[in-house]
C-alpha cells in the first residue's frame, strides 16, 4: 500500500545550476527538498553519511556528498526556512558550533533521540481523534487490516485535514481518503502516540506495526466531494 510519504522521489535531486526546469529555481528547491528527505529519513547509511542517534548530520558533510555537490549552504537554509510542512530542523552542534540538519519525522531508519513528546491520556494536547491521509485505492485493505507503518518507524497522523487551522503537516495534499483514529481508545489499549516538532502525531501502532480498524472513528472520501465511507 502506498500510504506514506515522499520516499521515492528523494533519490533524484542531482540537477544543479544550469539544469533548471521551466519553472526555474522553484524546481531546484523542490529537488533539494526531496533529496534531503531521502537522505535524512531513509538513505544516510547507504549514502555513507554519518548520522547521530538524534537524527542530525552535519550540513557540510551532506553538501560534500556527490548528490548535493551543486547546492550551497544558502540553498539548504532557504529550503528549510520556506518548507511549508517544516520537514527539517537546523541547529548548531553544542560542542563545536558546526551546523547540523535532521528531518522532523518520517524516518524508516531508527532514530532514538528525535525529541518526540509523548501524548498522555486526558492531557490538554491529547486529541479526541487524529486523521491519517491515504488513497481510495487502499481503502479495501485498510478497512480490513487497519493502517500499517510499513517500512517506516511510525504511522503519521494529523490533527486535521490540510488547510484546517493550525495543521502544518501529517498528510500529503493529494490524498483522497481520510481515516480518523480514536486516539483515547488506542491509548487505553497501550498504543503510544507522540507529537513531532512540526505538529505531526506519530505512532508505531501495535506489536505488528498496525492501527487496527477498531480504532477508526470515521472515514471520509475527500474527492471529488467529501462523503462519509462505511467503516464495515
Amino acid at each position: 500500500m502506498a500510504q506514506y510519504g515522499d520516499r521515492g522521489g528523494g533519490r533524484g535531486g542531482r540537477g544543479g545550476r544550469g539544469r533548471r526546469g521551466n519553472r526555474g529555481g522553484e524546481d531546484r528547491d523542490v529537488r533539494l527538498s526531496k533529496s534531503m528527505s531521502y537522505a535524512l529519513r531513509h538513505g544516510a547509511s547507504q549514502m555513507g553519511l554519518q548520522m547521530g542517534t538524534d537524527g542530525f548530520l552535519f550540513v557540510e558533510e551532506l553538501l560534500a556528498h556527490p548528490q548535493f555537490h551543486s547546492y550551497t549552504l544558502e540553498d539548504v537554509e532557504r529550503v528549510v526556512a520556506t518548507n511549508d510542512k517544516q520537514r527539517f530542523k537546523l541547529h548548531s552542534h553544542p560542542e563545536d558550533g558546526r551546523l547540523q540538519i535532521r528531518a522532523s519525522q518520517g524516518h524508516s531508519i531508527q532514530v532514538k533521540d528525535l525529541e518526540l513528546k509523548p501524548v498522555l491520556a486526558g492531557s490538554s494536547d491529547c486529541p479526541a481523534e487524529a486523521v491519517h491521509g491515504s488513497y481510495l485505492r487502499n481503502w479495501s485493505s485498510i478497512q480490513q487490516q487497519g493502517l500499517n507503518r510499513m517500512k517506516r518507524t511510525h504511522i503519521h497522523l494529523a490533527p486535521g485535514l490540510p488547510g484546517d487551522d493550525g495543521v502544518i503537516s501529517g498528510m500529503r495534499r493529494d490524498c483522497d481518503l481520510a481515516v480518523y483514529i480514536d486516539v483515547p481508545k488506542a491509548l487505553a489499549d497501550g498504543i503510544e502516540f507522540f507529537w513531532s516538532e512540526n505538529g505531526v502525531l506519530l505512532t508505531a501502532g501495535n506489536a505488528e506495526g498496525k492501527l487496527l480498524p477498531k480504532y477508526f472513528s470515521r472515514a471520509l472520501r475527500l474527492r471529488p466531494t467529501r462523503s462519509i465511507l462505511p467503516l464495515q
